[in-house]
Parts: structure tokens; C-alpha cells; sequence
């Protein structure tokens, strides 16, 4: 080689030269545990070993590095060539593997790494990666050539691949050089002092304390309506546009804000001084006179606790009068400790009483005018109502997925005097936002699915809170039951019931907080290529919050994030389309939504026409259950439409048309549920056709000749018939079910005539198992 070329080598592997003697001096020193000089990572991407990783991450929680994704890294050249191959020679892959190997199985090296963020589960992942690159990199960075180059020779030392390790691990983990960074903006300890606004002025906390019906909503509702401005923040869009109407009937202008609705009283727009609006919408750097609070004790939420710690923290108001359950008092007032506020406390009694009844109602022919029959299943409903107008009475339905004007015209329904209708079969959604006419509370059942901290469904035996929302809302004092009565459907259910309502409601001890949309846009610049779903697992993962705090639930979050997450977004619309609250469990709707997410990234305006040939509109009345169904999945969807489209006003923009065929939509909904056990009957008459005609499929594979046995069984299968009617109509198979049952039924069926012999055989293999079991014996 001429001396050029060498002087030519060297000036090109000189950047290179320095760094890596200080690396290699730094590991040779030592190995143990916080002895590494602390060298910060430089632009080059030369390794940063930092003293204070592993002390300062010592009195924190470890992370969940199961939810660290490495990032695919490039298998491209290196920059300076084959420099390393020149001043070298090139690597035996055999030898190299066998050098790797021996780095990767010392404990020191492992001990070390952890040192450095690397546990077990990170360190395998690095190394993995690392020898991969390694192996299959056509050619590698000079230094790390020549270090490997030595080592394979004899003349290095395998200590000396650390500080190359630790380079690569920190390009497919890029976490590990931010993590401080990532605590700092994951620090939720002090969530008070995130309302600047709320913080520098004085502000009086009024606490109306009480069960259901004691009036504390009302006394709250007259300060806001004697205020020259206010904000009352309801957890439902029924309770806020009850206050919107009230406040507009009493001569005070008040504007309406919900996630789907902008209603202003002002012909041109302008803002009234008074506001009623679901909790998650209130304004926090508005200044109010007077701000309420409804429902308080829901701080707990696991879903949506966040938003009244945020209103109850945030809101700038003079006074802020919070409304809810006893049980709240003290954790409210430990709250407002950490923000220097006092809290006044006022207490209500029910105004009319209620007592539990010492029989349950055991059937449905001891029904008496102004009963309502609680159930957590829709499926119940629908086998109710039936029931209950087989026995000629008429009865209101009333369940969660219900737009807001079937709800209140069915509430209206029950609660007229000339209406014969005087039986309500009825969800938990009653426990707020309707007035009903209730004489007496029935619970179908105790039991009623629910998400738990983690995110998991399970059945469980609805809590002393949710038994006295329920229960409170018999007899009331504006209605003609000045005294309500409680009880059960079943005989044993009575006594659990008691025991239920004799305990105290669980004092408050938590409230929610949730990640926001700027938190998680300083962490995507740590991490630009974490997905969104990633990014927040990873936030809270590493999210502090001190005992009187706990991070809300974010499955469904990352649900939308996941299924958009192969749509091109920016990171701000991204976030803002996953805080969309949407019923993941209708498949149309989260079809539409996926829809809605791939028409904005194409920057194409979702117009009045491209929602009305999606949602195939206009749309009939429904013929049966499912039908209804899907017309409430479309009005959900319509839901989606309205909410996206104050988010996104130039992408959404026909609020005004999408609203008026919503209203048209309620109207059709409202038409099904008055006919709701015709429906019923419906879908039971499909199902029975359903099964004469499997049962006729049947027949016909088998020539029309069923033998003894074979014809008992078929027989007995269309006895099934009636039977299966019951179980759908009991709520305990769905028509879905119950179909793909026939399916497999049939299937099995065609089999046994194909092969008369194979039952007969099986029974004698069973037979002679039995022989030798007894044998064995």
C-alpha cells in the first residue's frame, strides 16, 4: 500500500481514534457498578455513559420495559467504506459468532448494562440485534472493526465490545438516552399546579352534600342562576341540557356545550355569560362568577375521573359549588388542601323517603302502576317488555345506548297520567339525568358487568353507591310518589339487597388524571417512532403520581390508536381522533370510525353526501331487533360526525344537515322502541324460521328417513325449537349464537346419516372404556 494511500486511511479514521481510547480506558478501569466516568452523548453518536443513571433511578419505580419496541435500524453501509477491512483484514463470521457469544454470557457485562437501563429482557433484545448487525452489515464502522479485529487476533480484550453494545442498544431503544427526560414529563405528582389561572386567584368551595332527591343539585343551580356569569359541568348531555333549558326558561341566557352539540342563544354567535356543558368540555382559563360541579363522587371514575379532577382543579371561578355523595367530603377537602382553598360544607336530607320491602316481586303479574324494573342487560329488557305485554300492559323502555330523545320521550311516556303506559323496564341508566314518576324499584338483578383498574370486564355485585343512585330514584318530591319502595325480582336477591343498602357508601380516596395531548407530543419527540398506542403505554408506565392520584384507564384510547394506526396522521390529529368516545363494542361504528380516519388523512372533506352513502341513509323503520340495533349504531355514528366535526370544522363540515337527519334518525328510533315487543316477536319469528328450515335441511340430507333413534333425535330437535326461542328471549343466547349452534348442528347431523354406524360405534368404544376403567379397578 503507498504511503499515500495510508496517510489517506488515517485521516479518514481519525474522529475515531480519540473517542475510542477514552471509551476503552473508561471500560478497562472497571466494570463494577457506578465506576464508569461519565461521558455524554455526543451528535456523532459516540457512547454517553452517565454516573447518575443508575443513582438517580434508584429510589423511582423501574419501567416496563415490556413495552420498549426497538426501533428497526438500517442495514446500510458504514460511512467511512471498508476502512477497517483495509487497515485490518476482514473478519472470520465463525470466530466473531464465538466472541459474541462469550460477551453476551458475562455476568459482569450484563450487570453493567443494567447499570445503564438494560435489564434482562432489554439486554437479550440489544445483544440479538447487535449480532445481527454485526454478521450481516456488509461492512462496519471502522472502530468497531478494528476492535473485533483484535479481539478475534487476541489482542483485545471482549470487555472492550461494551461501549459498541451500548452505542447500538441505544439506537434501537432511544428511551434509554432520554429516560430522565421521559420521568420529567411523566411526573404527574402535582397536578394542581397545571392550572396557572385557577392558582393565582382565591376561590370559595361550596360542597352540597346529600343522597338523591335531597335538593343539593337545586341550591346550587339557584346561586349559578343569581351569578352574573357561571358554568355548570354535568357528567351527561341529558343533565346538561336540562340546566340549558331551565336557565333559558328563568330569563337567564345560557348557551348549551356538549362534545357533539354548539347551541348559542345569541342569533349571531355570541357567547351568553352562562354556560351548561358535559364536564370533559368546560372551559378551565374562562373566569365564571360561580362554576357547579355535579355528580363529584365520579372523581373515582376508572375511565372518566380525570375530567372532574381536572374541573374541580382548573375551573376559574369565584365560587365552586360541588355537588355529590357524602362519601366525597373529606377527599374533596384533602384536594382543595394541596391548592391552599377552604371548603364549606352543606348537608341535605332526602325529601322523601324510601324503604326496602320485605318481599320480593317474584313475578311479573304482581306488577303495580309506577314500578320500575331494573336490569344491566339489554337482553333482559327485551325479555321483559315481552313478557310484561303478553300479560296486556304497556310498558317504557329506557337503556344506555338510547339516543337522548327516545330516552326523554319514553321518560315522558311514563311519567304522563293519561298515558296507559305505567310500567318502566329500565337500565342503571336511570340513575341520573331523567326525572321520573317512580313508586317502586325493582332490581331484576344484582350482578352487572364492569371494568375493573386494569381494564378487565368481570361480573360483579353492583357496590353500595350504585344500589342507593339506583334505589334513590323511587318516589320523588316534585312527583305523585311522595314515598318510594325498593326491592328485588327474585326471593333470593331480597336479603343481599339489604345487606347491600345497610353499609355505608366507601369514602372517596382517589381521582383520576389522564395524559394530555401536549404530554404526549414532548414524548414523541423522544420517541418519533413509537406508535401512539406506545407512546402512552409507555407514559404511564413510567407516569409518578403521589397516593391521591392514579392514572385513568386508557384501553379504549389505545383500541382507536391501534386501529388507525396504519393511517397516515400527524400526531396531534391522531390523538384527538382516539379521545373520540365511541362504543368499540358496534362493529359499524368502529368501521365508520376507521372510515372517518382514512377520508381526513387523504384531506378530503367528509360532506353531507359522503356520510349519507355510508350510512346508507335515508333508512326505514325497523322490522326487528337487529334492525333497531343497527339504527343506533348509526346514530352513534352520526355522534362520531358531529364530535369530529367541531374538532375539525374545514374536514367535517355539514353540522348543520348531518344534525337534522340525526333528529330524523331519533324519530325512526323512537317509532321502534314504542314497538319494541312487536320487534321482539320479529326476531323470535326469524328465529324460528331460521330453525324449521335447518330442521328441513336435515330431513332432506337424510332421504326423509329418520330410523328409531335417529327419528327421536330429530324430534327432540324440533322441540329445541320453542326452546331456543325461550333461551334468546331469556336473554341467555343471542339469535348469532343460537344460528352458528344450528350450523354445527347440521353439519354433525349430515355426518351421522353419511356414516349410520359411527354413533353406534362411538357408544360401544365408550362402552368398552368403561369395561376397562372398571378392570383397572
Amino acid at each position: 500500500m503507498s504511503v499515500n494511500r495510508c496517510l489517506r486511511l488515517f485521516s479518514r479514521l481519525q474522529p475515531h481514534i480519540n473517542p475510542r481510547a477514552a471509551r476503552i480506558a473508561a471500560c478497562s478501569r472497571s466494570v463494577s457498578p457506578g465506576s464508569v466516568l461519565s461521558h455524554e452523548q455526543h451528535p456523532t453518536g459516540s457512547v454517553g455513559l452517565c454516573r447518575h443513571a443508575s443513582s438517580s433511578s434508584s429510589s423511582r419505580k423501574p419501567p416496563d420495559t415490556s413495552l420498549f419496541v426497538p426501533v428497526s435500524l438500517k442495514t446500510d453501509s458504514a460511512l467511512d467504506g471498508s476502512v477497517g477491512a483495509e487497515l485490518t483484514q476482514p473478519l472470520d463470521k465463525d470466530e466473531l459468532l464465538k466472541v459474541l457469544n462469550r460477551f453476551y454470557k458475562k455476568k459482569e457485562m450484563q450487570k453493567l448494562a443494567a447499570d445503564h437501563g438494560l435489564d434482562a429482557r432489554l439486554f437479550h433484545q440489544a445483544f440479538i440485534s447487535f449480532r445481527k448487525y454485526v454478521l450481516e452489515m456488509k461492512s462496519l464502522a471502522a472502530d468497531l472493526h478494528i476492535i473485533l479485529s483484535d479481539i478475534c487476533c487476541g489482542a483485545g480484550h471482549i470487555d472492550d465490545i461494551y461501549p459498541y453494545f451500548m452505542r447500538h442498544a441505544k439506537q434501537i431503544f432511544p428511551m434509554l438516552d432520554c429516560m430522565d427526560d421521559l420521568r420529567k414529563i411523566s411526573d404527574l405528582r402535582v397536578p394542581a399546579n397545571w392550572y396557572p389561572e385557577a392558582r393565582a386567584i382565591e376561590r370559595k368551595v361550596i360542597f352540597h352534600a346529600g343522597p338523591t332527591n335531597s335538593g343539593k343539585t337545586y341550591h346550587a343551580i339557584q346561586r349559578y342562576l343569581a351569578a352574573k356569569s357561571g358554568v355548570y359541568c354535568g357528567p351527561l348531555k341529558l343533565l346538561a341540557h336540562e340546566i340549558f333549558e331551565k336557565s333559558n326558561e328563568a330569563g337567564v341566557p345560557c348557551d348549551l356545550v356538549t362534545g357533539e352539540e354548539r347551541t348559542f342563544v345569541d342569533l349571531e354567535g355570541r357567547a351568553s355569560d352562562h354556560v351548561a356543558c358535559t364536564i370533559e368540555m368546560c372551559s378551565v382559563t374562562t373566569p365564571y362568577e360561580v362554576a357547579v360541579i355535579d355528580e363529584i363522587q365520579m372523581i373515582r371514575d376508572p375511565s372518566r375521573g380525570w375530567a372532574w379532577t381536572r374541573a374541580l382543579l382548573g375551573l376559574c371561578a369565584e365560587e365552586i359549588h360541588v355537588c355529590g355523595e357524602s362519601a366525597a367530603i373529606d377527599f374533596v377537602r384533602e384536594l382543595m388542601y394541596t391548592t391552599g382553598e377552604e371548603v364549606e360544607v352543606r348537608t341535605y336530607q332526602r325529601l322523601t323517603p324510601f324503604s326496602i320491602m320485605d318481599q320480593a316481586v317474584e313475578s311479573l303479574d304482581n306488577l303495580r302502576p309506577g314500578d320500575c324494573i331494573v336490569c344491566f342487560s339489554k337482553n333482559d329488557i327485551y325479555s321483559l317488555s315481552r313478557q310484561i305485554e303478553a300479560r296486556g300492559l304497556e310498558c317504557a323502555v329506557i337503556y344506555g345506548s338510547l339516543p337522548p330523545g327516545t330516552k326523554l320521550s319514553q321518560a315522558k311516556k311514563f311519567n304522563d297520567p293519561d298515558d296507559p303506559c305505567k310500567i318502566l323496564v329500565a337500565t342503571d341508566a336511570i340513575g341520573m339525568g331523567l326525572n321520573l314518576s317512580i313508586k317502586r324499584i325493582i332490581f331484576n338483578s344484582l350482578v352487572k358487568p364492569n371494568v375493573n383498574e386494569k381494564g378487565e370486564k368481570q361480573m360483579e355485585t353492583i357496590s353500595t353507591s350504585q344500589a342507593l343512585q339506583i334505589a334513590g330514584r323511587a318516589g320523588r318530591f316534585s312527583s305523585k310518589f311522595k314515598e318510594g319502595e325498593v326491592t328485588t325480582m327474585h326471593r333470593d336477591d331480597l336479603p343481599v339487597l339489604k345487606e347491600i343498602l345497610s353499609h355505608c357508601v366507601d369514602p372517596i380516596e382517589t381521582a383520576g388524571l389522564h395524559p394530555t395531548a401536549e404530554q404526549i407530543e414532548m414524548f414523541a419527540y423522544h420517541l418519533p417512532d413509537a406508535t401512539l398506542s406506545n407512546l402512552v403505554d409507555i407514559f404511564v408506565s413510567l407516569s409518578q403520581v403521589d397516593g391521591m392520584y392514579f392514572v385513568c384507564n386508557i384501553d379504549d384510547f389505545k383500541f382507536l390508536a391501534d386501529m388507525i394506526q396504519h393511517i397516515p396522521l400527524n400526531l396531534r390529529s391522531r390523538y384527538v381522533f382516539c379521545t373520540a368516545p365511541i362504543n368499540k363494542k358496534q362493529p359499524f361504528v368502529c368501521t365508520s370510525f376507521l372510515k372517518f380516519a382514512r377520508q381526513f388523512s387523504r384531506d378530503e372533506p367528509l360532506t353531507f353526501d359522503w356520510v349519507c352513502r355510508h350510512v346508507s341513509w335515508p333508512l326505514a323503520a325497523p322490522k326487528n331487533i337487529k334492525d333497531l340495533m343497527h339504527l343506533e349504531a348509526v346514530h352513534d355514528v352520526l355522534d362520531l360526525y358531529l364530535w369530529l366535526s367541531y374538532r375539525f370544522m374545514d374536514m367535517f363540515p355539514d353540522t348543520g344537515s348531518v344534525r337534522e337527519i340525526q333528529r330524523e334518525l331519533d324519530d325512526i328510533i323512537q317509532q321502534g322502541v314504542r314497538n319494541i315487543t312487536r320487534l321482539i316477536r320479529a326476531s323470535d319469528a326469524t328465529i324460528n324460521d331460521t330453525t324449521q328450515a335447518q330442521n328441513r335441511r336435515g330431513l332432506a340430507a337424510s332421504g326423509g328417513n329418520l330410523t328409531s333413534g335417529r327419528g327421536q333425535r330429530g324430534s327432540g330437535q324440533m322441540m329445541n325449537s320453542s326452546l331456543a326461542s325461550r333461551l334468546v328471549k331469556d336473554g341467555l343466547l343471542t339469535p348469532d349464537l343460537l344460528q352458528q349452534l344450528q350450523r354445527e348442528w347440521s353439519k354433525d347431523h349430515k355426518q351421522e346419516f353419511t356414516n349410520p354406524s359411527a354413533f353406534d360405534t362411538e357408544h360401544h368404544n365408550n362402552n368398552n372404556k368403561g369395561k376397562r376403567k372398571k378392570k383397572k379397578k
